[in-house]
């Protein structure tokens, strides 16, 4: 059985972490083929939305570092290399997704695992979920765009919190404190997640796109980049076949009808 799930229904891209013996611990192999299939849902225009979910009790514990190509004899800047190749380039892989992608989180999320969520543009948890930032009780710095992510999402003080104590957050604390979008019953998870994934797919997929970045750069910018960005964004976007779909629809007061187009 592949340590990645991959199908594409209705528009939707579902990438599931498929090793429950480890709590879906994610080895070399196993990002890197995420990574190429969020590369590859960007470049395909059949692919209007993205799932990331696994199998199991685990969403991902975080990074299993058996199988990774051997280090050698370390020098001074190997750390930094494998971690801009590795961690910082799996979670910049979900940022970069020119399409939404909604984490549907069946379990805890540790570690890169939790960073893994939190870089996905909607997180649905189910209700036995559990947010970890483990690497303090390991004694190492957040990686994997921790420090990047969890400020931009629930404040410093908070992220500090999380990130220097290393507690478990419930899926109810993390809902309360901004981390997830939504808290539903393990049974409902996959539903809830094919649901919203599949009303993603049938909109405008190019302004989505393009929403997307403008909101993910929003907290780097002053406001002159970011009013001149979102200008240029929909500058774009007007050239799109739905954004004009768009329009007519509403002069025509009809439902539009969008091809990711």
């Amino acid at each position: 059985m592949a340590d990645v799930l991959h199908t594409v229904e209705n528009g939707v891209s579902w990438i599931t972490l498929n090793r429950p013996e480890a709590m879906n611990a994610v080895t070399w192999d196993q990002r890197e083929r995420i990574i190429a299939l969020l590369d590859e849902a960007s470049a395909d225009p059949d692919v209007r939305a993205v799932v990331v979910t696994a199998t199991g009790r685990g969403f991902c514990a975080g990074a299993d570092l058996r199988g990774a190509p051997p280090l050698g004899d370390r020098v001074a800047g190997d750390v930094a290399r494998t971690l801009r190749r590795g961690a910082q380039r799996f979670v910049g892989a979900v940022l970069d997704c020119e399409k939404p992608v909604i984490a549907a989180v069946n379990g805890t999320a540790a570690g890169i695992g939790a960073h893994l969520a939190l870089a996905c543009d909607l997180v649905l948890a189910s209700e036995s979920a559990r947010f970890i930032e483990v690497f303090v009780r390991r004694g190492l710095v957040p990686d994997g765009g921790g420090a990047y992510l969890l400020p931009r999402l629930i404040g410093p003080q908070r992220a500090k919190e999380l990130m220097f104590f290393g507690d478990a957050v419930t899926a109810a604390e993390a809902r309360e404190l901004g981390l997830v979008n939504r808290v539903v019953p393990a049974e409902e998870l996959e539903k809830t997640a094919r649901t919203w994934a599949e009303r993603l797919a049938q909109g405008p997929t190019r302004a989505l796109a393009l929403t997307k970045q403008l909101v993910n750069a929003s907290l780097d910018t002053d406001r002159a980049t970011a009013f001149a960005a979102e200008a240029t964004a929909q500058e774009i976007n007007m050239t799109t076949r739905d954004a004009r779909e768009g329009v007519a629809s509403f002069v025509e007061r009809r439902e539009a009808r969008y091809e990711g187009r």
